[in-house]
């Protein structure tokens, strides 16, 4: 691995929990990770111990193999060769888009400066923009000069802190693409802070949700969604309720019943052993349930949210269960209308369920 956290322990002076606290990953060179989770559960402060700006109270963070932060060892943070972008720029006003990225080079001559300065400006989509100021640049056009400025030393690990969170949201996530294209053409490492989940999604090859300091799972976003690791990522990530269900074992399968009906021909599903009486919690994401008029289920819809091609549609069985369901826009029903639907799970996630 380039990057090596291990069992990582923050802690701020005068508070009794630590701000990150166990948290182990890692990062192959030209990977790009991201961290996720709500607000105050420890990325940015993550991300700050290994930039160096925060002290390690326990655990170790790696370079390279070569240890830059323990509790015995912290090396400053401007030896580490590490690039920072983070999210209200921090160009110079007064400084020209060249001068802006040259700021880390300024110890090379002139002319290498120079071709610096325009091989990064044209790999970040702004080649001949020398001469231009900050205030003549859009939000996203400032973001790639920052972006520019922070792989001109050519780091050997890049960090982003909520890089995009100052742009509206349609260009956030175009920005995200954009900016996952020139890190990999860069064949750079990092390790990018976000709340936004699309960002994470688009810019991730590995992500990260944290919650109370603690990094609940470390994985590819497919996974995440699939097969969250523990009941916070199951919430925190995409949409979806848990519904109580017992499992059931017939023959050589396990049948699911659930307040949707029994769910059966399943690819994976624990025993029944997993739990007491086989009785858990399922998720049920949002693409579980399908609109089906001729379903013998029906649930009321409560909320509606318009997305375009599809409605988000809050529902409510006749028991009070809540479940969440995208289906097409052109079914535009009324909120307290009944319609049928039915689940379409070709695998299921349980846990323990809940008091």
């Amino acid at each position: 691995m380039f990057l090596e956290v291990s069992q990582l322990e923050v802690r701020y002076a005068g508070q009794t929990q630590a701000a990150v606290q166990g948290v182990s990953l890692g990062l192959s060179a030209g990977q790009i990770g991201v961290l996720i989770g709500p607000s105050g559960c420890g990325k940015t402060t993550l991300l700050r111990a290994v930039a160096g700006l925060e002290p390690v109270a326990a655990g170790t963070i790696r370079l390279s193999k070569q240890i830059v932060g323990s509790p015995q060892r912290s090396m400053p943070p401007e030896e580490r060769r590490i690039g920072m972008v983070f999210q209200d720029y921090a160009l110079f006003p007064h400084l020209s888009v060249g001068r802006n990225v040259a700021f880390g080079i300024h110890d090379l001559p002139r002319a290498e400066q120079a071709a610096r300065v325009a091989e990064v400006l044209q790999l970040v989509g702004l080649e001949g923009s020398e001469h231009r100021y900050p205030h003549e640049l859009s939000g996203g056009q400032q973001q790639r000069v920052a972006l520019a400025r922070a792989l001109a030393p050519r780091p050997q690990l890049m960090l982003l802190d909520e890089p995009f969170s100052n742009l509206d949201v349609d260009l956030r996530e175009r920005l995200a693409h954009e900016v996952r294209g020139i890190l990999k053409q860069a064949g750079a490492t990092a390790l990018f802070v976000t709340h936004d989940q699309l960002e994470a999604f688009a810019i991730g090859d590995v992500i990260g949700v944290m919650h109370q300091g603690h990094l609940h799972q470390w994985d590819d976003a497919y996974t995440l969604y699939h097969r969250p690791a523990t009941r916070f990522v199951a919430d925190f990530i995409g949409h979806g309720v848990f519904a109580p269900a017992t499992l059931v074992q017939q023959g050589q399968s396990v049948v699911v019943r659930t307040p949707l009906g029994d769910l059966g021909n399943l690819t994976e599903c624990p025993l029944p052993t997993s739990y007491p009486a086989g009785e858990c919690d399922v998720l049920l994401r949002a693409d579980d349930i399908v609109h089906d008029d001729a379903a013998p289920v029906q649930a009321q819809i409560v909320r509606k949210s318009f997305r375009g091609s599809e409605f988000l549609y809050t529902l409510r069985l006749e028991n009070g269960q809540a479940l969440l369901a995208h289906v097409p826009s052109h079914h535009d029903h009324a909120i307290g209308e009944w319609i049928g639907i039915r689940a379409l799970v070709d695998h299921v996630v349980t846990f323990d369920r809940s008091v």
